[in-house]
């Protein structure tokens, strides 16, 4: 009989969702607009993200999830809803099966909210999987062998490190700093030393298209929009790759921070397998350019960015789904 099988990386930025034999379907930002009279959702994903920063007080244009974390629960059962619907297509009066990945540090509460809201929202069966064993499965890591491999999975509210060997997390610490945070430090520099407001959606873009771990020779420069501070008025100004380097460079000490915490707590032996392999990098805020540069130099250990490093989690679920079964009882949860 055949069964519709789902997965969904859960993101607090993107939500990208693979449908079993045929791929990668969508990835949509974690944006909900919700009209608060009546409650009603309006738009989800690239239709509400377009809505931030330019609604009216009768719309509210929200994510739903906070530190990869369900915040409102309501709203998130919506978007996965949603997410389910664009997936099953014409099969959409089947129940699927859903794997959702959830944050290494995420509490049972919080790992059972995201299975009922998965329930609520039609799904048949709903399973959870910590995102760095998705994160490694879909950087290829082979996560089964007896060897220690460290997968740093920098996404939009939190960044996940673990070190795993034979198939298990060995140690590991999920922090609550990522893209989000490196978005808001662009922010507050600009207000700070140009006295310009912007908002997220430029501190995104700046990030983005000019942002660098490490200060180059060569700037990129960036004409950017804002409101000034002092006037109240419309202005314009060049922003450099370097400045940007200057905005991040606390919230990307407090990640290389978190690696070495995670390294310290590693056995002697898998730790000279890392020094060996390396690490590898994914998630969103590995595309930052010279970020494998900046840890490598911070941590002392090699660095590699794994490729489609915002995909991973959603193709190492998609490594899950084909072999459903066999990864119920050693990886899957219910809660």
């Amino acid at each position: 009989m055949f069964r519709l099988k789902i997965a969904i990386d859960l993101g607090t930025c993107n939500c990208v969702v693979l449908v079993l034999g045929r791929g990668i379907i969508l990835s949509e930002p974690s944006v909900v607009a919700v009209a608060p009279k009546g409650n009603t959702v309006l738009a989800v994903g690239s239709a509400a993200k377009e809505m931030i920063g330019r609604t009216p007080e009768t719309i509210r244009v929200y994510r739903p999830l906070k530190d990869g974390v369900i915040a409102d629960y309501r709203v998130t059962q919506v978007m996965i809803k949603y997410f389910i619907e664009r997936a099953s297509g014409t099969f959409h009066f089947l129940k699927p099966d859903l794997i959702i990945s959830v944050p290494a540090g995420s509490t049972s509460t919080e790992r059972r909210a995201v299975v009922e809201a998965a329930i609520s929202a039609g799904a048949k069966e709903a399973f959870v999987v910590k995102e760095p064993i998705l994160a490694a499965l879909g950087a290829g890591i082979p996560i089964e062998a007896s060897s220690g491999h460290l997968i740093v999975d920098i996404g939009g509210g939190t960044s996940e490190v673990a070190v795993i060997s034979l198939g298990g997390i060995v140690s590991s610490v999920s922090a609550r700093t990522g893209g989000d945070k490196m978005d808001l430090a662009i922010t507050d520099f600009i207000k700070r030393k140009y006295k310009l407001a912007v908002g997220e959606q430029t501190a995104e873009e700046i990030k983005i298209k000019i942002g660098t771990a490490i200060s180059e020779r060569q700037e990129k420069i960036l004409e950017i929009r804002g409101r000034d501070l002092i006037s109240g008025l419309p202005k314009s100004l060049k922003i450099s790759s370097n400045e940007v380097c200057e905005a991040v460079s606390d919230i990307l000490k407090e990640i290389s921070q978190t690696i070495k915490k995670v390294l310290q707590e590693t056995p002697p032996e898998l730790s000279a397998d890392i020094m060996d392999k390396g690490m590898i990098l994914s998630g969103g805020g590995a595309l930052l350019r010279n970020i494998d540069e900046f840890i490598s130099q911070e941590i002392g250990v090699p660095c590699f960015v794994a490729e489609d490093p915002l995909l991973c989690v959603a193709k190492g679920a998609g490594v899950v789904l084909e072999s459903l079964e066999t990864y119920k009882k050693a990886l899957l949860a219910k809660r």
